[in-house]
């Protein structure tokens, strides 16, 4: 039986299935983390930075879809939490955040790193509660625990560093088929599936849009898409779980996608919504004539992209196996002909930015990117930062139904891929694990690079060192400004990664890349790829507006007033190398 609080506490995480806590001990946590220490069913995940335990975490909870648990002390330990728990909860991935507190009596008084976590977290969980007591426990850690599973979101409880040290009352030990609530399977209405059902067998052509609310129902998309001779297009969430083996597919749209996924969207009769939140609403079908379907397992997420003509609130999976013995199986497939052949020129393009010239320096990214899915293992976890290296996962990372990408696709946070590497890493120790980072996000959490060597964690860091906060950069001039406070005066970032103990391999020349990739995809043990990557390569977006146009128009015309004119010769020489 619990001597403490914090024995208690320990107990119903073990009960929960919960393997490890990320975060840093302090005073606030001393109760807690010695009853883990005694209890010896945890492991406790020492990181630099409580927001790497967050996103830690968060990759976890992606990865197994389990219940993870990260931690902070009172004041600014919790407080840094902050930014990976909005990601994990725009995500929705199950994740209990603990944040200690003061002593219960200064509560109040402003007291030495006094804060209010109950409620700063509330906007970024659905459920944040105060244990002010140990007649509260363990009754609100096991609220929590369930609503963090069964809402697939987080749960922050706040417990002052006295209250874990309070004797437990007498409690049942918790029940586990209690505790972890199972999925349940939204069933459409029969209602909903006639009406989608004469939709989709009405004239015009169909294009379908996926996301990660296609997870699970791969080979029922695909037999939908076949049936209704549709192009899919999938959303950046979506790529992991219906890019691959998919003679349908015709890649993503929005700012980093495909010319080929943006127009099979564009030119529609009828746009079937799967799973998805999509967004951007510029890049939807416009037109009186265009009609669109929603199905999502959420009903709040109709129609908050793009007024729809029929909302389904159910699973994706399950709204499909209902509707698809009712739709026509005579289609012509004229509109998927031409946007699975206008994919495959875009791809061969795409392709062709990213073959090697050796001694053409600087290196292309796209190379880099490339070579990474071409010599990754077969059941490769990526994680990628925002920005630049988020573009060239989405174009040149491969899928395959055993590989998994993770990102902030939703939050947009700078600085996630290392931390969710090490999440992924300290999950799944066997599987290879690849960080894609950019400069700027790798150097604002570079403390937590001593973690890898520190827990012994073999993740591959691959850094795109542009010297710039890229994307950015490239926002700047799109929209007319000179690019202005983008540029970073970064270290050998190979030399310093053998200096924290850590095999450090510089990549330079173009010719170089395969081999060093191939190298550091083959130590035993973390590594760090300093790829030295052109500054100046521009991800076209699928669809230059007029607006953009006319921004970089006027970047032009400011550059050369300002007496940077090279920057436009290195602009030319970089996007017209082939």
């Amino acid at each position: 039986m619990a001597k403490t609080v914090a024995d208690q506490f320990a107990e119903t995480l073990a009960a929960a299935g919960v393997k490890r806590i990320y975060g840093i001990v302090g005073d606030s946590l001393n109760g807690l983390t010695d009853a883990i220490r005694r209890q010896g069913k945890i492991e406790w995940v020492h990181v630099r930075h409580e927001e790497v335990a967050a996103f830690a975490a968060g990759a976890e909870a992606h990865l197994t879809g389990e219940l993870a648990v990260c931690a902070g002390s009172c004041g600014p330990g919790n407080l840094h939490l902050i930014n990976g728990l909005f990601d994990c909860q725009r995500s929705r991935v199950p994740v209990l955040a603990i944040a200690a507190q003061i002593p219960s009596a200064e509560l109040g008084a402003g007291y030495f790193q006094e804060t209010h976590p109950e409620t700063l977290f509330k906007e970024c969980s659905h459920y944040c509660e105060l244990i002010s007591g140990a007649n509260q426990m363990p009754r609100v850690l096991e609220i929590a625990i369930r609503q963090a599973v069964g809402n697939r979101g987080v749960s922050v409880v706040v417990i002052p560093g006295d209250v874990a040290l309070q004797p437990a009352i007498d409690a049942p030990p918790p029940k586990v088929a209690g505790l972890l609530p199972s999925q349940a399977v939204a069933m459409p209405a029969r209602v909903d599936v006639d009406r989608l059902a004469t939709l989709l067998n009405g004239d015009g052509r169909v294009t379908m849009l996926c996301g990660s609310g296609c997870q699970g129902a791969h080979d029922e998309v695909l037999a939908l898409a076949d049936r209704l001779k549709a192009p899919i297009v999938h959303a950046f969430r979506g790529k992991e779980h219906v890019e691959w083996d998919n003679p349908f597919d015709v890649g993503m749209t929005g700012l980093i996608g495909f010319s080929s996924g943006y127009y099979a969207m564009l030119d529609c009769d009828i746009l079937l919504m799967l799973g998805t939140d999509f967004p951007y609403r510029q890049f939807y079908p416009r037109g009186a004539g265009v009609r669109i379907a929603q199905v999502d397992v959420r009903p709040e997420q109709i129609g908050r992209r793009a007024p729809v003509d029929l909302g389904v609130v159910g699973d994706v999976r399950a709204t499909i196996e209902s509707v698809l013995p009712l739709i026509k199986k005579t289609r012509d497939r004229t509109h998927l002909d031409r946007a699975t052949e206008h994919y495959r020129k875009a791809r061969k393009d795409l392709d062709g930015l990213a073959v090697s010239k050796p001694g053409r320096k600087p290196i292309h990214p796209q190379q880099i990117a490339k070579a990474i899915s071409d010599h990754a293992s077969e059941d490769a976890i990526f994680t990628c930062d925002v920005g630049l290296p988020t573009v060239w996962a989405a174009r040149y990372l491969a899928m395959n139904g055993k590989r998994r990408l993770i990102g902030s696709f939703w939050h947009g946070s700078m600085a996630n891929a290392m931390p969710h590497a090490i999440g992924a890493q300290t999950a799944f120790p066997g599987r290879q694990v690849i960080s894609l980072s950019g400069d700027g996000g790798f150097t604002m959490l570079m403390g937590d690079f001593l973690s890898l060597a520190q827990l012994g964690l073999p993740v591959k860091v691959v850094v795109f060192n542009n010297s710039a906060l890229g994307f950015i950069e490239i926002e700047q001039k799109s929209t007319g400004f000179l690019d202005f406070g983008t540029e970073f005066k970064n270290p050998n970032f190979a030399a310093m990664a053998e200096a924290c103990g850590v095999r450090g391999i510089r990549l330079e020349d173009p010719g170089d890349v395969d081999k060093g990739v191939a190298a550091a995809l083959a130590h035993n043990g973390p590594v760090l790829i300093d790829a030295v990557v052109s500054r100046t390569v521009l991800p076209i977006p699928p669809a230059i507006t007029v607006e953009m146009a006319k921004g970089f128009t006027l970047y032009m015309v400011k550059a050369v007033f300002n007496g940077r004119g090279d920057d436009l010769v290195d602009l030319a020489r970089s996007n017209l190398w082939a």
